[in-house]
């Protein structure tokens, strides 16, 4: 398939223009990145976004890949001699590789099977007999005869039946057609059944211990949790057929209506085939592609949870105090300023087993008194429930201000003894980053994150049982368009933050960081040029997304390029304006009113720009050093605590949603548990995708429904 031909058809799958994926096409080859291409180059590709220009990105390279498959199947066939126009013209014509392997199949080198050893004894041409010459007359008994040979270990009329039969089997089992009807009826009409292994009644796994579903209506989350537990022994699955039906198809795919003399043998031979070889390869195939769809799925659930945590409200411009909360080595506390700084670190311990809660509340007060501390930031892992008690408790009694905020620290660990830990913070102790990471998380959720493998962040559903290698590429670019959405402050972002940007390599990134430390803040963006393996076309890519707050680039304030400064820069003196005035609120706010009544069509034309880009530069210049998390709401912050026991149902209360998943979202709303609202508990509304509804950091209001206490669950209610 030619370029072309493959951009027609993606622009066909897609429902876009073929001269924006051919344009998008040629933007990314020339080694442009996603983000850069959606924010940039709108005028090129009709203003794609990010997710179609993806989308295009994999499309293009599963095509291509396609087309190289072909070409060595084919070659492959070729050199055998086998290579017919009909069946090159069937591969060429394939439009999966699932269709182009089905045609390799019969052709594809194999170990020795019951098949090969047939055809070594000189058994194909009676077994191609057996299948091309059904209206033959004679006795099979007869014609079987002439196959014997004893130097070829072929000793009897049955030895040579059977081992004619193993070819027909093998035949039929591997044609291309008799493959595609079998999957669609193993994947149409075949039912999953799963029977327990263990006589323990509470296990996890019971709803499946006498389970059945057809595959068709089986909903992602079933089939993770019964691969889960299939994996650990405690439930065995098989796949159930539509044996009758599906044979009688292929049967009559290579059997003639009139009854030959060879109707017995081939029937013998095709139902051992679909037996012995064609039923296991689809059962192996249909729960592989059952489970490939269901981690799909998965890994679209993390993403979506992923990106809304990363892009929840940061609390800026406050002195945190983290509390990373233990029994036995203690709770640790770091003290971080509004610029994540460190400022002080201790260790308390008001827990059992040493109970020193006066020592631990002096400590607590005179940190928050020394470096004016205005919110607490608690870990939710172990100990959490107690921290927050013991904190409440102090803020009660306290003269100062303070609130506090339970945090959700999956993956402080993982960045605690973490190779970028290690470098920020070499003489700390593993527990104390972990309480850095706590209180800067707060303070800014994404600068902080990233930091993070995103696989460790727990914000999914079944994560450490998919496929990491796709989950990790998948939430890697969910990192990326974040980071590049937002921006980056180019004078105080860390250098993992620095590698999401658009273009920069983490060695670059580093270099960065290094430069920054060596010759003091950058002043423009052009500044970057200096850095060390940083060139032209790095430059292009990132600098849209730097932010510098500079008189020297007033315009590094916003996220409008220094390739379209020029633009800028004509669009502000028509308007009376500099833009060293976007450094100062009051005449943003001036320069905001000229901006009303701008005709962009007209001015585009007037200033040779893009209209896109022209709406963008306006908007840019609208909210200089927006920062679009900040239009989200911030999290819930408490004074006091509840406990379980403080419940009941009719109850409402506010809380964090923590995960989003197919059956519902999951609310901390200041218990040791989080509570479930269920999907039917979502709305007044037929709700089909929690997510319609629900996102990681929303702020909700929920009923309590239902406590039991005895398996600490809460179910909630957002039905008010």
């Amino acid at each position: 398939m030619a370029k072309e031909d493959i951009i027609r058809r993606m622009a066909r799958e897609l429902s876009l223009s073929s001269a924006n994926v051919s344009s998008t096409v040629a933007l990314l080859e020339q080694g442009n990145t996603v983000p850069f291409i959606a924010r940039y180059r709108k005028e090129v590709t009709g203003s794609l976004d990010e997710v179609f220009i993806r989308s295009i990105e994999e499309r293009l390279t599963y095509l291509c890949n396609l087309e190289d498959r072909k070409e060595v199947v084919i070659r492959s066939i070729d050199e055998q001699g086998k290579l017919t126009d009909e069946l090159r013209a069937a591969i060429l014509g394939a439009s999966t590789l699932q269709e182009v392997e089905d045609l390799y199949l019969p052709y594809r080198p194999k170990r020795q099977t019951r098949a090969t050893k047939a055809r070594e004894r000189g058994l194909e041409p009676f077994a191609m007999l057996m299948l091309e010459k059904q209206d033959m007359d004679g006795n099979v008994q007869e014609i079987a005869a002439k196959y014997i040979d004893p130097e070829k270990d072929v000793i009897t009329v049955d030895e040579a039946l059977a081992g004619a039969r193993d070819i027909v089997a093998e035949i039929t089992a591997e044609d291309a057609k008799v493959r595609a009807v079998a999957r669609r009826f193993f994947r149409e009409a075949g039912l999953i059944e799963a029977t327990g292994t263990q006589d323990e009644e509470s296990s996890e796994y019971e709803d499946y211990y006498d389970y059945e579903e057809q595959i068709a209506n089986m909903p992602p989350h079933r089939i993770l949790a019964i691969n889960r537990g299939e994996s650990r022994g405690a439930l065995k699955v098989k796949l159930s057929r539509p044996d009758e039906t599906l044979l009688s198809v292929i049967l009559g795919e290579f059997i003639g209506e009139d009854d030959g003399i060879f109707k017995e043998q081939l029937d013998l031979a095709i139902e051992d085939g679909y037996l012995r070889l064609l039923c296991p390869a689809m059962e192996r195939e249909t729960r592989g592609a059952l489970t490939e769809q269901a981690e799909g799925h998965a890994i679209t659930v993390f993403a979506k949870n992923l990106r809304n945590l990363l892009m929840q409200s940061p609390v800026s411009g406050k002195t945190i105090l983290g509390i990373d909360p233990g029994f036995r080595t203690g709770s640790k506390i770091a003290v971080v300023d509004s610029t994540g700084k460190l400022l002080d670190t201790a260790t308390i311990y008001p827990h059992p087993p040493q109970e020193l809660q006066e020592k631990s509340e002096t400590i607590i007060l005179s940190l928050v008194k020394k470096h004016n501390a205005d919110i607490i930031a608690i870990g939710n892992g172990t100990a959490s429930r107690e921290t927050e008690a013991f904190i409440s408790d102090i803020i009660k009694n306290a003269a100062y201000d303070l609130h506090y905020v339970v945090v959700d620290e999956a993956g402080a660990s993982v960045y605690s003894a973490s190779d970028i830990a290690r470098e920020e913070f070499p003489d700390l102790d593993v527990s104390i980053r972990g309480a850095v990471s706590i209180a800067r998380r707060l303070q800014d959720p994404l600068a902080e994150l990233v930091k993070i493998d995103p696989k460790s962040i727990g914000v999914g559903l079944y994560q450490h049982d998919i496929n990491q290698t796709r989950l990790g590429e998948t939430l890697e670019k969910v990192v990326e368009s974040c980071v590049n959405h937002v921006g980056v402050n180019l004078n105080t972002a860390s250098a993992a933050l620095l590698s999401y940007v658009a273009g920069i390599s983490k060695t670059v990134a580093k270099n960065i960081v290094s430069f920054r430390e060596e010759n003091g803040s950058f002043k423009s963006r052009d500044g970057l040029l200096q850095v060390p393996r940083l060139g032209p076309k790095t430059f292009q890519q990132a600098a849209g997304f730097l932010r510098i707050w500079s008189v020297e680039d007033p315009l590094a304030i916003t996220p409008i390029h220094p390739e379209s400064y020029r633009v800028a820069e004509a669009l502000l003196s028509r308007l009376g304006s500099h833009p060293e005035e976007l450094l100062y609120p009051e005449k943003v706010t001036q320069l905001r009113r000229k901006l009303v009544d701008i005709d962009i069509k007209s001015l585009s034309e007037e200033l040779e720009v893009g209209a896109p880009t022209l709406e963008d530069i306006v908007d840019a210049l609208r909210r200089p050093g927006r920062d679009p998390r900040s239009e989200l709401p911030g999290p819930v912050f408490r004074s006091d605590v509840l406990s379980m026991e403080d419940l009941t149902p009719g109850m409402v209360v506010s809380g964090t949603i923590r995960n989003v998943v197919d059956f519902g979202a999951f609310v901390d709303i200041g218990v040791e548990r989080d509570g479930l609202v269920h999907i039917s508990e979502m709305s007044d509304s037929f709700v089909h995708n929690p997510h319609d509804v629900a996102a990681v950091g929303d702020i909700v209001k929920v009923k309590v429904v239902k406590i039991d206490s005895d398996r600490g669950r809460i179910s909630l209610s957002m039905r008010i």
